[in-house]
């Protein structure tokens, strides 16, 4: 039995697999973002070690649990948990969409060699600029930081005694060199930082340590539960989801937009806004596009409207209808591809005494699918090219909303078979490999696909329109 654990932003999910890699159970904590201050958000780490006992002890029982022979983390990226030199937690997690550090972000980013060695644009959410901001701002702490961790690696900690990583974690951070997939001294010097403060890396289908003594007793296990390296969420996610080969993708409706491809080699087009990065597994890469408010676009208008997403949206059915009267620019938290900046805010264009919530919604809805192309058009200008596409997350859900994706990216959309296939069983796939040595083709496999949703054909010309017309409100805004 293999134990996969996906730490999530506003909650943990842990999954069990049998031996073939079948999802058993699975269980749920939450917890809260806190926001001090506009643009910041933080969480405290100890939080997640009380959802990860929370989960452990709805699993416990389950078939098989006691069994469980390897453990994979994979977490949300970029944030910074500061530790002392006795791994006391010195000030709240810094999450990957606090923006504070956009001024360290610029400044990093300018530096020679940076974008070369990182393959990146040094965004304001990543972990480099963070530091930089709290050497400026809470020097003290800065100066009893013996070491940072990332979400995931923290998690690591707890379950092994050992400051340890992974690589397509790491690769978030700005101090990674992408390509050599090993710490750099430049970077490091850049963002002032010491090699000594960061974890150990491992690749992600690695044995990083062993369960502590005292959970496996806890916990009801053996005494030789092997810790994977894990992965960062979409690393995992691509694990889960089989996305190992060029040519294959997926696009994320989630609280985020994601469109992600595989890359057999390092090739970085900082310049685009595209993320480049580790992949979980040895010799592999990934590039991803992201914007950072795509179904929390629709939550944000549920809360002010008063209103589900679902009861929003109920009105339009499933026939997908030509381009809306009114527009929606989705940069409520600003955005990274392919505009790079915090400062970016949302809007309506259009407007009138007619206009329905239901206008509304739809909006919201064309303008994510808008964001999502220009992800796809910079993935593309890399080089990059999606054969084939799955179409995962809460936003998959919504018939509607991936009809109108498909014809937005003009692409084909898979959508799986209900059942496990994100972040928790790519984890789960991990420590699977770190424990048997498995070849990972034989692993890290698609899901089956229950559909393909194809782009419509007489509404493509209409929104190829459309897209133009958000192109051009966007330069206006940027």
């Amino acid at each position: 039995m293999y134990l996969g654990i996906d730490l999530g932003t506003s909650g943990l999910r842990a999954l069990m697999t049998d031996a073939a890699g079948k999802p058993v159970a699975s269980a749920e904590a939450q917890y809260d973002v806190q926001t001090p201050r506009p643009g910041w958000s933080e969480q405290d780490p100890s939080d997640w070690i009380t959802a990860l006992d929370q989960a452990m002890a709805q699993l416990q029982g389950s078939p098989g649990y006691s069994d469980i022979c390897g453990i994979a983390v994979a977490g949300h990226m970029h944030g910074a948990v500061l530790l002392d030199g006795s791994d006391q937690v010195l000030r709240p997690c810094i999450l990957w969409n606090d923006t504070r550090s956009a001024a360290e972000a610029a400044e990093l980013d300018a530096a020679e060699k940076v974008r070369d060695l990182s393959g990146n644009i040094v965004f304001p959410g990543f972990t480099a600029p963070k530091l930089l901001w709290v050497q400026r701002h809470e020097p003290e702490i800065f100066a009893n930081t013996a070491k940072v961790l990332l979400p995931a690696a923290y998690l690591n900690l707890h379950l092994t005694g050992r400051h340890v990583a992974d690589m397509s974690d790491s690769a978030g951070t700005s101090w990674l060199d992408v390509g050599a997939r090993d710490w750099s001294e430049q970077l490091l010097q850049a963002g002032h930082m010491r090699r000594d403060q960061m974890p150990d890396l491992v690749e992600g289908s690695a044995a990083a340590g062993t369960l502590r003594p005292e959970l496996a007793v806890r916990w009801g296990f053996g005494t030789d539960v092997t810790v994977a390296g894990g992965a960062g969420d979409n690393a995992a996610a691509a694990c889960g989801t089989g996305v190992m080969a060029p040519g294959q993708g997926f696009v994320s409706l989630g609280t985020s937009g994601v469109v992600l491809t595989a890359r057999d080699g390092f090739r970085p087009d900082p310049a685009t806004a595209v993320h480049t990065f580790c992949h979980a597994i040895p010799d592999r890469w990934y590039q991803m596009g992201v914007m950072l408010s795509a179904t929390d676009c629709m939550n944000w208008l549920g809360r002010i409207t008063g209103q589900s997403p679902a009861d929003l949206t109920a009105g339009l059915g499933e026939e997908l209808q030509p381009p809306g009267p009114v527009t929606f620019m989705p940069y409520l938290s600003g955005e990274r591809t392919p505009h790079n900046s915090a400062s970016l805010r949302g809007g309506f264009q259009g407007l009138s005494i007619a206009t329905t919530a239901e206008d509304l919604a739809r909006a919201v809805m064309e303008g994510v699918c808008y964001g999502l192309r220009d992800c796809l058009e910079a993935l593309r200008k890399t080089g990059a090219e999606i054969d084939s596409c799955l179409v995962i997350g809460g936003g998959s859900k919504s018939a509607y909303w991936v009809k109108l994706l498909a014809t937005i990216l003009d692409l084909p959309l898979q959508l799986p078979k209900d059942g496990e296939f994100g972040a928790a069983l790519g984890a789960a796939r991990l420590a699977r490999l770190a424990v048997t040595g498995d070849d990972p083709a034989d692993v890290l496999t698609a899901p089956e696909s229950a559909m393909t949703v194809a782009p419509d054909p007489q509404l493509r010309d209409g929104y190829e329109a459309g897209y133009a017309a958000f192109r051009r409100r966007a330069a206006e805004l940027t």
